[in-house]
C-alpha cells in the first residue's frame, strides 16, 4: 500500500516544483518595466510620473485579460497547461517588442499593455493548475505559488541591479527567454491534474453565483483590501527609496537591489503564511498578516524618515514579508468556497477586481507624490487593509456565533 502510494506523492510534488519555478520565470515579465523605466526616462525625457504610468497599463492589460479568460471559460473550457503555455509566449514576445528600435512612449505603452493581458493566462491559470492537483494542501501550495510570483515580480530589479553597465534591453531579454521557457516547461511537464472538471462551459455569469456564499464573499472583499496595498507599495518602493538617498546622501545601498530585497521578502511570506495555515487555518493567519501590513502603513512615517539605516532595513523587510503572507491564502480561499463548474473563471474575475483596484491606488501615490513628503506617501494606503480586515472579522464573528 505504502509503496504503491510513495510514487503518487512524489510526483506531487516534482508537479509543484515546475510550477513553482515556471511561475517565477513567467512572471519576471511584470515588472520588467519599472526596473528599465529610470532608463526610459533619460532615453524617452520622460516625465518621472511614466513609472505609475507604466505599471498601471500593465495591470490594465492584465485586468482586460482576466475578463476575457474569465468571460470565456477558456481556464475551464480548455487545458490549462495548453492555455499558460500559448500566453507565455505571446507575453514574451510583447514584452521582448519593447527593446525593438526606436520605439516612443505609446508603442511602449501599447506592449506593456499586451504583455499584462497574457499575463492572465500565467498567474491565475497557475494557480488553477496547482488547485487542481492540490485541494487538502492549496494553502500550503499557493503559498510557494504566490512566493513566486513575488520572486518573479522583484527579480527583473535585481537583474538591472547585476547589469548596470549593460543596456537596459539586456533586463528585456532576459525575462522573455525565462517566460518562454518557463511556459514549455509547464506544457512538457505537468498534464491536467486529477482534480480537474473537464469540458464544462460557463454561463458568462456563473462565478457571480460564488458571492452568495459568504465566506467566500469574506475572502474576496479580505482580498480586495490586500490588493489596495500590495502593488503600489512595490511600484514606490524605488520612489521612496530614492528619496531616502536624497535625504541621507550617506546612505550607501544599491537602490535596484534593495528594492529587489524588500519586493523579494514577500516570498518569504507566502512560504511562511502557507505552512502556517496548516496548523492555523488561512483565515486567521490572513487576518493576522493583514493587520500587521496595515500597521505598517500606519507606523510608515516614523520609519521611513529615520536617520537610522538598519532601523528603516529591517522595518521594509519586515513589511515585505507580511504585505503578501496573505496572498496564497486568500486565493486559497477564494478556490475553496468558489462555485465547483466555474472554478477558473471564479478566481479569474476576484483577481481581475483586484488589480483594477491596484490602479486606483497606485495612480493616487503617482497624484500625491507631487504633493507630499514622500515617508508620508503609504500613510494612504491603509484604508485597504481597514476595510479588508472588517470583511474578515465580519466573518470570522458570525462563523464563531
Amino acid at each position: 500500500m505504502n509503496a504503491k502510494s510513495r510514487p503518487g506523492i512524489i510526483q506531487m510534488k516534482k508537479v509543484l516544483v515546475i510550477i513553482v519555478i515556471s511561475q517565477f520565470f513567467c512572471t519576471s515579465l511584470w515588472f520588467a518595466g519599472n526596473a528599465i523605466m529610470p532608463d526610459l526616462i533619460k532615453e524617452l525625457h520622460l516625465d518621472p510620473g511614466y513609472l505609475a504610468h507604466i505599471t498601471s497599463v500593465v495591470q490594465f492589460g492584465f485586468i482586460s485579460g482576466t475578463l476575457v479568460f474569465a468571460l470565456g471559460g477558456i481556464p475551464d473550457r480548455f487545458s490549462p497547461s495548453l492555455v499558460f503555455l500559448i500566453s507565455s509566449l505571446i507575453a514574451a514576445l510583447f514584452n521582448a517588442a519593447v527593446s525593438f528600435g526606436a520605439i516612443p512612449i505609446a508603442g511602449i505603452l501599447s506592449f506593456r499593455f499586451l504583455t499584462g493581458f497574457f499575463l492572465a493566462g500565467i498567474y491565475p491559470v497557475g494557480m488553477k493548475i496547482a488547485a487542481d492537483y492540490y485541494q487538502q494542501s492549496l494553502g500550503r501550495s499557493l503559498g510557494f505559488l504566490v512566493g513566486a510570483l513575488v520572486l518573479g515580480t522583484s527579480f527583473p530589479h535585481l537583474l538591472k541591479s547585476i547589469t548596470t553597465a549593460l543596456p537596459w534591453k539586456y533586463v528585456i531579454y532576459c525575462t522573455s527567454l525565462l517566460a518562454v521557457a518557463g511556459g514549455i516547461a509547464i506544457y512538457l511537464l505537468v498534464p491536467d491534474g486529477p482534480h480537474r472538471t473537464q469540458g464544462i462551459q460557463p454561463k458568462a455569469a456563473a462565478f457571480l453565483k460564488g458571492f452568495k456564499n459568504k465566506a467566500f464573499r469574506a475572502a474576496a472583499f479580505g482580498y480586495f483590501g490586500h490588493m489596495w496595498e500590495l502593488y503600489a507599495f512595490w511600484a514606490f518602493i524605488p520612489v521612496v527609496l530614492a528619496a531616502y538617498k536624497t535625504y541621507h546622501p550617506g546612505a550607501g545601498f544599491d537602490l535596484s537591489f534593495l528594492s529587489f530585497c524588500v519586493i523579494a521578502s514577500g516570498s518569504i511570506g507566502c512560504i511562511m503564511g502557507g505552512w502556517l495555515s496548516q496548523s492555523f487555518g488561512a483565515k486567521k493567519v490572513a487576518t493576522i498578516a493583514l493587520c500587521i501590513s496595515g500597521i505598517c502603513c500606519l507606523i510608515s512615517p516614523l520609519l521611513l524618515l529615520t536617520s537610522t539605516l538598519p532601523v528603516l532595513l529591517v522595518f521594509l523587510l519586515t513589511w515585505g514579508m507580511s504585505v503578501t503572507a496573505d496572498s496564497p491564502l486568500f486565493s486559497s480561499l477564494v478556490a475553496q468556497n468558489a462555485p465547483p463548474a466555474a472554478k477558473g473563471a471564479s478566481i479569474t474575475i476576484v483577481t481581475s477586481i483586484g488589480f483594477a483596484i491596484t490602479i486606483v491606488s497606485i495612480q493616487l501615490l503617482n497624484i500625491l507624490i507631487d504633493q507630499i513628503d514622500p515617508g508620508y506617501l503609504y500613510l494612504f494606503l491603509a484604508p485597504g487593509p481597514v476595510l479588508g480586515l472588517l470583511a474578515l472579522l465580519k466573518k470570522n464573528k458570525r462563523s464563531n456565533a
